[in-house]
């Protein structure tokens, strides 16, 4: 049985105040038998993320980075490798979030090194891939989101079990547009059948969770469906009240 996730994407926001804020309303609001059917993880910018750990001290939500370098150590200013991210108590690290791939040209060769690089360092990389809405509109989805895992396949091999797959439409990404809970489920079993050819072990444990306009009112529904393992949230996740709706959706309360 694999236990659902739950991811917040801070992306480009919060400050110390809001950090001490969100992080209380949260270890407040979520107990312990809820954490404990649903893993939650937050993901804060690089700067704050020895705050927030210090924040959630010995609670059982979990801390991510939102990016890393595919490097170790050396000349390349600005990067944080992933021993950096884990000495701060990351578990977790965003990997080719959309956002990269567009705004970096964050391509999937470069994004499964970086997935690797996780993994060596002891992290579970959240992989992103999807397609756009052109794409989605001209009937190829299916051969681009396929293709994007037999990327990152081509480079983590059997440590690909060690990853989470994050399916996030480019299309329903702070547009305001909101893929049907349908459309989301159709994807996840492709990806799914997908990792089944590879290996019917991966199908099983590798955890395939769905990010894109995700909202309290539409959580439950999205968690109910048969092949999406839990939610990767942006927006949502800057409001506690929202957030904390979603961590809970469908959980016997």
């Amino acid at each position: 049985m694999r236990t659902q996730l739950v991811v917040a994407n801070w992306k480009l926001n919060g400050n110390w105040a809001f950090n001490e804020a969100m992080v209380g309303a949260l270890t407040q609001s979520l107990s312990k038998e809820q954490l404990q059917q649903r893993d939650v993880v937050l993901c804060p910018p690089a700067v704050y993320l020895h705050h927030v750990s210090g924040l959630l001290g010995s609670s059982s939500i979990w801390l991510g980075a939102q990016d890393l370098s595919e490097q170790v150590c050396g000349a390349f200013t600005g990067e944080i490798s992933g021993q950096m991210i884990k000495e701060l108590g990351c578990r977790y690290v965003l990997v080719g979030h959309s956002e990269r791939r567009q705004r970096h040209v964050e391509g999937d060769s470069l994004v499964g090194k970086k997935a690797l690089a996780a993994i060596v360092a002891g992290l579970t990389p959240i992989i992103c891939l999807g397609e756009t809405f052109n794409v989605r509109q001209s009937g190829s989805m299916q051969g681009v989101i396929e293709g994007q895992l037999d990327s990152i396949y081509a480079v983590l091999k059997d440590d690909i079990f060690k990853a989470v797959i994050a399916y996030e439409p480019i299309w329903a990404i702070g547009t305001g547009l909101t893929a049907t809970s349908e459309q989301a489920q159709e994807a996840h079993r492709i990806l799914r059948k997908k990792l089944a050819l590879i290996d019917s072990m991966y199908a099983q444990r590798v955890l395939i969770i769905y990010g894109g306009s995700v909202k309290a009112s539409n959580a439950a529904e999205l968690l109910s469906m048969s092949d999406i393992d839990g939610l990767l949230v942006g927006g949502a996740s800057l409001v506690s009240e929202e957030f904390i709706t979603i961590c809970q959706a469908g959980l016997n309360l």
